[in-house]
């Protein structure tokens, strides 16, 4: 009898942990396939401290190969699904095409950045989902810090030094935090013209910061944002994105080079592409993760609609401790549905959310028990040594070395502005030249991003040339109607 053939499209946290889960479960006897367009598990909660110099890039990955010892990995990134056949066709990183055949198949692609219609976003702002993300925004800060430090234009130097993040979720609380921290820790070794420092803007639409989370912890990080000098302006929105700075809602013109774009995420197009049921963008499974109709299919993390069994009528959040659990399930009835014990359903139950603020700051609720300042900092930072799948004693070494020593505060020039286009179904990766793009299902083009916002030359840009002058605060002449208001982020697989 041969060998059932298992595939998992994703290595996220619902398709590592479902991956690792089954391999244990399995003993050896199913061939496992993982597909991944890298060869590592994103802790994605930790990727704000790589773009503020905390952490190196390799802290936060986990690999593959040495941690699924019994689960043969694909490089490469799903194009096409046939549900029939049982294929699953996708392309590698060099361009080449190939096919997975499987008996079973257990879709975790997660998500991407979220785009809303807002004139200018799609071409200079940037996502945070990913490592090459990450990457860019450490380079760039650092690049307009050092940039100001050397202007002898008082109206460039405020531009470059202020910094403009969308979005009071999760991730937009926790990059404007260690920014804020990592710029003033940049302008010590290089001060600005007196009486100027960095200035970090965290705008959402809601009415408080954090606004899925509960209101202790929101007043909580409130508190800390505003007393580190991060200008928290809630109620307001982003109504125009131009090369020289944003239009917001309230009428305020802001001169910048830097918008992070923080307002959520969508579920990854492959999940839409099967012509299955959908809820808002995800695909509807049963409680025990697999798809009606399907029962050689099985989805789970953000890709997937999972019924709340603790909420009739609602879905899980897509968040990672939900990714995480549902993977652990899907595990478990995938070894069922090949003859290995009974299915169960997928059910949870909150641990409390954890948010790090930078140095020894945090908000943290365990169990429902809410929890501020240093002691908030320690569980948050045991919480996530706890969490993570590898990598513990390397991350506890980053954290104690910059406890005690300076940051480098250096560009390594590794990612460039046109390689992390904000409208992309693969932040995990960063453009290379000549590569085709491959743009988020549903917008047409204009993702490409000019480099001229930054500073930085881009691919055709020739070295030496003067910098294009900054333009004048923009009228607003835009049909109001093609205007839409970001909603808060709601959470990621990168959420804790």
């Amino acid at each position: 009898m041969s060998r059932p053939r298992i595939v998992i499209v994703g290595a996220g946290f619902a398709g590592y942990r479902t991956a690792r889960t089954l391999a244990r479960l399995t003993r050896n006897k199913a061939d496992i396939t993982l597909l991944n367009p890298t060869d590592y598990f994103l802790y994605l909660p930790l990727l704000p401290q790589v773009a503020a110099g905390i952490l190196e890039p390799r802290r936060v990955t986990v690999s593959l190969t040495g941690t699924l010892p019994h689960v043969r990995l694909v490089l490469g990134e799903a194009d096409d699904i046939d549900l029939d056949a049982r294929t699953v066709r996708y392309s590698d990183p060099e361009g080449g095409v190939g096919t997975l055949t499987y008996d079973r198949l257990v879709l975790a692609a997660g998500s991407v950045n979220k785009l809303l219609p807002i004139p200018g976003v799609a071409e200079h702002a940037h996502g945070f989902r990913g490592l090459p993300e990450a990457l860019y925004l450490r380079d760039h800060v650092t690049r307009q810090v050092e940039l100001a430090a050397g202007s002898e234009d008082p109206r460039s130097c405020d531009a470059r030094c202020t910094f403009v993040v969308v979005g009071a979720g999760y991730t937009g609380t926790e990059v404007a935090a260690h920014g804020q921290m990592f710029t003033d820790a940049l302008v010590r070794k290089q001060p600005l013209r007196e009486g100027m420092r960095p200035r970090w803007i965290l705008l959402d639409i809601a009415d408080r910061v954090l606004p899925e989370m509960d209101e202790k912890l929101s007043r909580t990080a409130d508190k800390v944002l505003r007393q580190r000098g991060v200008d928290v302006r809630m109620g307001t929105s982003v109504k125009e994105a131009t090369p020289g700075g944003v239009l917001l809602s309230d009428g305020e013109f802001v001169d910048t080079r830097t918008l992070v774009w923080c307002v959520g995420v969508r579920p990854d197009p492959l999940a839409e592409s099967l012509g299955l049921p959908m809820e808002r963008g995800r695909l509807l499974v049963e409680p025990t993760l697999q798809v009606p109709g399907r029962p050689d299919v099985f989805a789970c993390g953000d890709a997937a609609a999972v019924p709340d069994l603790t909420k009739p009528g609602q879905y899980t959040p897509m968040t990672a401790q939900h990714a995480w659990r549902q993977g652990k399930v899907a595990a478990y009835n995938v070894a069922a549905s090949l003859g290995r014990g009974e299915p169960e359903p997928y059910r949870h139950s909150d641990l409390g959310f954890v948010v790090d603020l930078g140095g020894v700051k945090a908000a943290a609720n365990p169990l429902g028990v809410p929890l501020s300042g240093p002691v908030a900092g320690a569980v948050t930072r045991g919480y996530h040594l706890a969490a993570m799948p590898g990598n513990r004693v390397r991350v506890a070494a980053d954290w104690l070395l910059d406890a005690v020593l300076p940051r480098q505060g250096v560009q390594l020039g590794l990612v460039r502005s046109w390689s992390v286009p904000l409208d992309t179904a693969s932040p995990e990766l960063a453009r290379m030249p000549g590569a085709p793009q491959k743009a988020g299902a549903g917008r047409g083009p204009g993702a490409a991003h000019t480099d001229e916002a930054l500073g930085e030359p881009g691919p055709t840009a020739v070295p030496g040339a003067p910098e294009e002058p900054r333009p004048h605060a923009p009228t607003p002449s835009r049909n109001p109607a093609s205007e839409e208001s970001h909603k808060p982020a709601k959470g990621t697989e990168g959420e804790s």
